[in-house]
């Protein structure tokens, strides 16, 4: 690479750190730091556990942030010195790495870049993420299943926890439903793109004509709740049942009434836990999960947009978002924002980071729009 194109590469990327810097307000995030340092020094501040778990939650959150941003910014200023002394002493294999190092800070600005348009309500929370199978039959279990795997293994890529609350397991392969938390700072801001329904094409392993199969599942994704969100349920709107908790093939793994469902009889809303050997953990983690999508449905109806919040997931024709086939043609297609892969068994494998970032800029661009 010729030396204008490093010196323009390297102004861009430092000009794109500058805005992103203003856009964080990295001096605020410094402010904020050093006062809940204070506040996480203070010998009472245990007395109040859910205070004290929010001001080192946040802490933790700041510094993570400042600490990507700062380590980026070094390694841009590294990049450019390592460049001008390779070019003064003619070293090419330093030049060469230097090339290589350039791409890879290039997808790092890129990714934290489009962090900063995360700034909605709710996007710096965790996500709870709901996968249902829609029309397809055996074939949409199966690629609920698919589904849940890919996110599960995006979430691994990024090392980011997961917390499976229910899974209920199709009879024959497969899943009806999946219920779990990406406990990872902006994951609902993150993933709250792919809400929607997706839309399966294959020759089906289950059809022993070896026909072309076509089925659809629905994922939600809704913000995790936090204390300082004010939710009131009233303890006579729920019913619990209980039972026991199974896995494929409608095999026992549980041999007490463990697992716990919930409905809130006033809306449907229904939520089942049966990650836990206690009935009372399970019944506590369905709880979250039930008045986090309460507080979803109660901000879409104040706002008026039910649809852009909690959406109206059908999981059938006319209403996917996203298609994966696999025959006749390999191919992964965004229908929003046009963006395409063609190796599905990647995008199924987690790579799905193009189309997170796709998406958010799409959904930015709507926003802008219509602002």
């Amino acid at each position: 690479m010729a030396t204008t194109d490093f010196d323009s590469e390297i102004k861009t990327l430092q000009a794109t750190m500058h805005t992103i810097e203003q856009v964080l307000d990295v001096d605020a995030m410094r402010r904020e730091i050093a006062d809940l340092s204070e506040r996480v020094a203070a010998p009472d501040l245990w007395d109040d556990q859910d205070n004290a778990q929010r001001v080192t939650g946040r802490l933790s959150t700041l510094n993570g942030e400042l600490e990507r941003f700062t380590g980026l910014s070094d390694r841009i200023d590294d990049l450019a010195l390592m460049v001008e002394m390779a070019q003064d002493e003619g070293d090419a294999d330093t030049l060469e790495e230097s090339e290589r190092e350039l791409v890879r800070l290039k997808k790092s600005v890129e990714v934290l870049e489009v962090r900063t348009l995360l700034n909605g309500e709710y996007d710096a929370r965790e996500a709870i993420v709901s996968i249902r199978a829609g029309a397809g039959g055996v074939d949409a279990a199966d690629f609920a299943e698919q589904l849940m795997r890919m996110y599960t293994r995006w979430a691994e890529r990024n090392k980011y926890p997961v917390e499976v609350f229910d899974v209920s397991y199709a009879e024959e392969a497969g899943i009806k439903s999946a219920e779990f938390a990406v406990r990872a700072p902006y994951a609902y801001g993150t993933l709250s793109v792919e809400s929607g329904t997706h839309r399966l094409v294959r020759i089906s392993p289950f059809d022993n004509q070896g026909r072309r199969q076509t089925s659809f599942a629905a994922v939600e994704v809704i913000p995790q709740l936090e204390q300082t969100d004010e939710i009131d349920v009233d303890e006579n709107d729920i019913r619990t049942d209980v039972f026991r908790s199974g896995g494929p093939g409608g095999q026992s793994v549980n041999t007490t009434d463990s697992a716990v469902r919930l409905t809130h009889i006033p809306t449907g809303v229904v939520v089942s836990c049966q990650n836990e050997k206690s009935q009372l953990q399970n019944k506590a983690s369905a709880m979250v999960v039930l008045k986090a999508k309460l507080l979803a449905l109660k901000k879409a109806e104040e706002a008026a947009l039910k649809k852009d919040l909690k959406g109206d997931v059908q999981a059938s024709w006319g209403d996917q978002m996203r298609n994966y086939v696999l025959n006749p043609y390999q191919l992964v297609k965004d229908l929003r924002t046009g963006l395409e892969s063609g190796n599905p068994s990647s995008v199924l494998d987690g790579e799905i980071d193009d189309f997170l970032e796709a998406g958010i800029r799409w959904r930015r661009g709507g926003v802008e729009q219509t602002a």
